[in-house]
């Protein structure tokens, strides 16, 4: 008899966002996994009751664990699981980085700020090989990323990780690169990325990093 595992309600949110992250169609995922596009659909778009052996399915062919499918860890920081005994550090290439970072999601963008190095999180999407986020016009940030010289504009980092503490492995993509200020001519080209803030309000200032230098690192256990 198949054990039936406690998922919690937004197990099929956590399917479809790792699915996207790496790629993935449905019919992909269901190939990986061993199952039907209809079941995944299924799974994605309802509070599913699936069995161990699914869910451990799912959790391989989406290369992370069961217990982050679960909803594991998310009340606590990353990181406090401990490091695997012998790991290894290994660089990545520009075209594995952009790939890792294509769905999207929530990275960093670090520069220097009025007060010192500055770090916020954002939400972004890859357009046109391109880093794309919105920001307020005339907001802070929109002020931090101005040089005042025409055709010169500040070169910031951004950088997005992703960790498994089940299995004690991860990755960094760093991009470093020039910070666009979209103009109103531009806008609506860009606004293809349809990338939305999750902090809300008048954002409606796109910001494109042109990717100048690509580095990454991805550590795994021996």
């Amino acid at each position: 008899m198949s054990t039936r595992a406690s998922v919690p309600g937004d197990l099929g949110q956590r399917v479809a966002y790792h699915r996207e992250r790496l790629s993935l169609t449905r019919e992909d995922l269901a190939e990986r996994a061993g199952m039907t596009a209809g079941y995944v659909e299924y799974v994605e778009g309802n509070p599913a009751n699936v069995t161990q052996g699914t869910l451990v399915r799912l959790a391989g062919a989406l290369e992370t664990s069961t217990d982050d499918l679960l909803g594991g860890g998310t009340n606590g920081p990353p990181g406090y699981a401990g490091a695997v005994t012998k790991p290894v550090l290994n660089e990545l290439g520009p075209e594995e980085c952009l790939r890792l970072i294509a769905a999207g999601g929530i990275g960093r963008v670090a520069f220097s700020g009025p007060s010192g190095p500055t770090v916020l999180p954002v939400n972004y999407r890859m357009h046109d090989g391109a880093v794309v986020f919105r920001t307020r016009a005339g907001g802070p940030m929109d002020q931090n990323l101005r040089t005042r010289l025409e055709g010169v504009e500040v070169k910031i980092g951004f950088e997005v990780d992703w960790i498994d503490e089940a299995k004690r492995e991860g990755w960094s993509v760093l991009i470093q690169g020039p910070a666009h200020h979209v103009t109103s001519d531009e806008t609506p080209a860009v606004s293809g990325a349809r990338v939305d803030s999750w902090a809300g309000g008048e954002r409606e200032l796109y910001i494109r990093i042109i990717p100048h230098q690509i580095t990454g690192r991805r550590i795994r256990g021996f």
